[in-house]
C-alpha cells in the first residue's frame, strides 16, 4: 500500500496487519484503526473484554497517521470558554482531564516501549501579531490562575527558543510533546493485541445491523457480533451511519518535510518543541529526531513536485523564519484531513443502544483519541455516563457543514497562493 506520510515511511514501529477468516463474537467491535479506535481496544481488553477492532485500510490510515505529532494539552479554546460552554459541572473536569492527557499518552508510551521518537519538552504557540501575542496573554492568566506549568515568552525569548525573530512572543506549554503520530499509532495497536484484542486490516464494515440486542457488523470477509460497537472514525467517517457526516465541518492539512538537515539547522527549535502560530489560518513547525523541518498549513498538497505550489508555499515560509538554511529540498509531502465542530469541542454521540461514537477533534487527535478510548472502556465496563470528560448527547447535524468545507478548501488554496508569491 502506498505510504501515506513521512511518518509512516520513518516509523520504528511494524505495521499490524490482519484479516478474519471466520465469523467473530466479541464484546466491542471497533471500527477504526487510529488514535480512538485503539485505545479504546487497548483499554477495553484490559478489562478483560473481547474486542475486535476492524479497519478499512491499514493501520493509522486517516487523521492519526498523517498528524503533526502535537502531544497537546487541553483544546484550541480557551479555558474560560470551556467552562462557559460546559458548565460548572463538565467544565472543570474537561480542563483537568485533558490537562493531563499528555501526560497520560506518555505514561502509555513509557508503559508499552512504544518506539515514537516521543520528546517531552513542551509545544509552543507563537504569536503571529500583537493581536495574536494579546491572545496568548489572555491565556497564559488563565492558565496561570488554574496552577498549569505553561509561560509567556517575550519576542526576545521566543526568538531564542524558537531560532526565529518574526513571532511576537509565545505561550509554552510544559505538560505537551510531539512524537512520531503513525510510530505511537502502531505502537497502541501492538499494546492493544498483546492485551488479547484482535486487529482486522484492509477490511469495511459496509452494513450495521441490530438483531437480538447484538450488533451485526457485515464485512466483505464475514460478519463481526459484537455486544457494544464504537465508531473510532471521526474525519474519516463514511455513510456507515447516516448522516454522521453531516456532525463538522471538514478541513485538510497539509505538510512536507525536508530532506535531513545538518548543523546549520541546530538553532532551530533547539528543544525540539511543536510550534503553532496563532493566525486563523494556521501553520505549524516542527524538527524531527532526524533533524528534518517539518512544516505545513490548512489546505491541500497542491502540486506533487518541487514546482507545485505547496512545495513554493513551504520553501517561501522556511526562508522567512529560518533565512540562515538558504535553498532547501523536500522529500516528502501529504495531507490529512480534521474534522471540525462550531465551537470547537468535540462530542460523544450515543447513536442508538450499545453503539458510541466520539468525535470532531479538532486537530487535538492524540491526547483527545486516547482519552476518549479510555472513556469508553470505563463506559462498556459500568462506569457512570456523567463521569465521563462530555455528557453523552444524541447525534445533532450541522447543516452548513458542507458549504463551509467547501468555502475553507477556497481559502486554503487562496492563502497558499498568496504566500507563495
Amino acid at each position: 500500500m502506498t505510504q501515506i506520510s513521512l511518518w509512516d515511511r520513518s516509523s520504528i514501529e511494524e505495521d499490524m496487519t490482519g484479516t478474519a477468516t471466520q465469523e467473530a463474537k466479541v464484546d466491542v467491535a471497533v471500527v477504526g484503526g487510529g488514535f480512538t479506535g485503539l485505545s479504546t481496544a487497548l483499554h477495553c481488553a484490559q478489562k478483560g473484554l473481547s474486542v475486535q477492532v476492524i479497519e478499512a485500510e491499514k493501520i493509522g490510515f486517516g487523521g492519526s497517521g498523517r498528524n503533526v505529532g502535537l502531544v497537546n494539552a487541553s483544546v484550541w479554546l480557551p479555558p474560560a470558554d470551556v467552562r462557559k460552554q460546559l458548565g460548572d459541572n463538565y467544565g472543570p473536569r474537561f480542563l483537568k482531564e485533558f490537562s493531563e492527557a499528555p501526560e497520560y499518552v506518555f505514561n502509555l508510551i513509557e508503559q508499552h516501549q512504544i518506539r515514537c521518537e516521543v520528546t517531552k519538552t513542551g509545544t509552543v504557540h507563537a504569536a503571529h501579531s500583537p493581536t495574536g501575542l494579546r491572545s496568548l496573554q489572555e491565556r497564559h492568566a488563565e492558565w496561570q490562575r488554574l496552577g498549569a506549568p505553561v509561560d509567556l515568552l517575550d519576542r526576545a525569548e521566543a526568538a531564542k527558543l524558537i531560532g526565529s525573530d518574526v513571532f511576537y512572543g509565545g505561550l509554552v506549554d510544559h505538560r505537551a510533546g510531539t512524537v512520531n503520530p503513525m510510530g505511537y499509532c502502531r505502537g497502541l495497536a501492538r499494546a492493544a493485541m498483546a492485551a488479547g484484542a484482535k486487529i482486522i486490516t484492509g477490511t469495511r464494515v459496509t452494513k450495521l445491523a441490530r438483531e437480538n440486542n447484538k450488533w451485526i457488523l457485515e464485512t466483505p470477509n464475514g460478519q463481526v457480533i459484537a455486544k457494544h460497537v464504537i465508531l473510532g472514525t471521526n474525519a474519516y467517517t463514511d455513510e456507515l451511519w447516516p448522516d454522521l457526516k453531516k456532525v463538522f465541518t471538514m478541513i485538510h492539512y497539509f505538510q512536507l518535510a525536508t530532506n535531513s538537515l545538518g548543523p546549520e539547522a541546530d538553532h532551530i527549535l533547539p528543544g525540539r518543541q511543536g510550534l503553532w502560530d496563532t493566525g486563523q489560518i494556521m501553520f505549524s513547525v516542527r524538527r524531527d529526531a532526524f533533524n528534518r523541518i517539518v512544516i505545513g498549513s490548512m489546505g491541500k498538497v497542491i502540486g506533487a513536485t518541487e514546482k507545485g505550489l505547496s512545495h513554493r508555499w513551504a520553501q517561501k515560509q522556511i526562508k522567512r523564519l529560518f533565512p540562515a538554511l538558504g535553498d532547501i529540498q523536500f522529500e516528502e509531502s501529504w495531507h490529512g484531513q480534521i474534522a471540525m465542530t462550531p465551537d470547537h469541542l468535540p462530542r460523544i454521540y450515543e447513536l442508538a443502544d450499545n453503539i458510541y461514537t466520539p468525535i470532531g477533534y479538532n486537530g487535538r487527535g492524540i491526547t483527545t483519541g486516547t482519552v476518549f478510548g479510555r472513556a469508553m472502556a470505563n463506559l462498556l465496563t459500568g462506569a457512570d455516563r456523567t463521569s465521563l470528560p462530555l455528557p453523552i448527547t444524541t447525534l445533532k447535524t450541522v447543516p452548513t457543514a458542507p458549504i463551509y468545507s467547501r468555502f475553507y478548501e477556497t481559502a486554503f488554496y487562496a492563502n497558499q497562493v498568496f504566500k507563495s508569491i
